[in-house]
Order: structure tokens, then sequence, then C-alpha cells
């Protein structure tokens, strides 16, 4: 009967560690260009034009009616065959921050229409634009209620990182897959990374706590 090798765990650790960092630096690209492209998205969505509307509706329905996966493999192997290709971190960054945008647009898009009406009415009333209320005083009311939707789908990024393996981008799961080829040791290098993600996903989970935490404070 074989039993858990703890001994190739700490010999291959630093492996699954440096491996760790592409996944961290692509899962930060994605939360950046996924919060901007979310923010523009969900702006147009509730604009008061309305090809901005229909712009803004068509995309969150396009990039959160098709798995992530197959974006994927639309972007990496797909659109080579009409002369556009990308670098397997190029096309695993592009594919979770347009996806990622999508939900993160819906969790803004929430947040600002949970704000009471009122408050544009009286932005208005101060003279302010459209652009100059939603800025100056219906985003920032906002933010405390968009900051635990915003971690759980950052989180949910974080362990999509996983599945840019299959377009052989070398991160965490990438890297357990070919050290449990070289060793012989699936069962250890798996558990290896899932510990690795776990850590990761506390790591997010404290952090936008703390976060939510400091803004309760101040209010």
């Amino acid at each position: 009967m074989n039993t858990f090798d703890f001994e190739i765990i700490i010999e291959r650790f630093p492996i699954f560690l440096k491996a760790t960092i592409p996944t961290i630096q692509l899962t930060l690209l994605a939360i950046t260009f996924g919060t901007i492209i979310g923010l523009i998205i969900a702006l147009m969505k509730i604009s008061q034009k309305k090809p901005l509307m229909i712009i803004g509706t068509f995309y969150t329905w396009i990039f959160r009616g098709i798995p992530l996966l197959v974006q994927l493999f639309i972007i990496y192997y797909g659109l080579p065959s009409i002369g556009i290709e990308f670098s397997p971190r190029e096309a695993a960054a592009l594919g979770l921050s347009l996806c990622g945008g999508a939900y993160i647009a819906e969790i803004i898009r929430a947040g600002i229409q949970s704000i009471d009406k009122g408050q544009m009415e009286a932005a208005y009333s101060l003279g302010m634009s459209w652009e100059q209320a939603m800025f100056r005083v219906i985003i920032p009311q906002s933010l405390k209620r968009l900051i635990p939707p915003m971690g759980n789908e950052f989180i949910t990024l974080l362990k999509d990182t996983s599945l840019v393996a299959v377009i052989s981008m070398v991160e965490l799961l990438r890297t357990a897959q070919t050290q449990a080829s070289a060793t012989f040791k699936p069962f250890e290098m798996y558990v290896t990374a899932g510990f690795i993600y776990l850590m990761l996903t506390t790591l997010f989970t404290i952090l936008f706590n703390k976060l939510e935490e400091r803004l309760a404070l101040s209010e």
C-alpha cells in the first residue's frame, strides 16, 4: 500500500512557490483590467443613452453566457486562424479580464442602483452633470456595498487562473501537472497545488474582510 510522500512535497515545494508568482501576477492583472472594464460596462448599462445601454447589455450577455474555458480556447486557439495571435500569458490575461469584467460590471451596476434615487436628484439640484453626480456622489456611496461581492469575484478570478493551464501557460496548476508526470506522484502534487490555492484565497478573504471593517469604522 502506497503512503503519502511528504518528502517529495518538501523537495518540490520551491518549484510550486516559483509557479505561484505568475498565478498571483495573472490574478492582479485580471482584477485590475477586469475592474476597469466592469466599471465602464456598468456605466454603459445604466447610461441614459440607449446605444450605450445596448452595447453594455450585449457585452455582459456574451461574456457571462460563454464559459471562460471556451473563451480561452477561442482567444488562444481560434483567433490565430484569422491572423490574431497571443502568447499564453497574453491570452490568459485577456480572457480572464474580459470575462471577469462582465461579472464585475453586474456587481457595480447593482451597487450603484442600490443608492437612493434622491441622491442623484440632489446632485442635479446642485448643478452637477450626470457624470459628475455619478463619480462624486453615487459611486463613493456605493463602495462599501461593493466590497463583499467584489471580494468574492476576485477570489473566483484567482481560482479561475487554474483554467489557463489548458493553453499551456506555466502557472500553479500547469506546474502540478508537469511535476505529477515527472515524479509519478499525482496525488501529492495536486494536493500541494490545492493547498497553495487555499492559502491564497484565505489571504484574499482576510484582506477584504479587513478592508470592509476599515470602511465600516470610517463611517
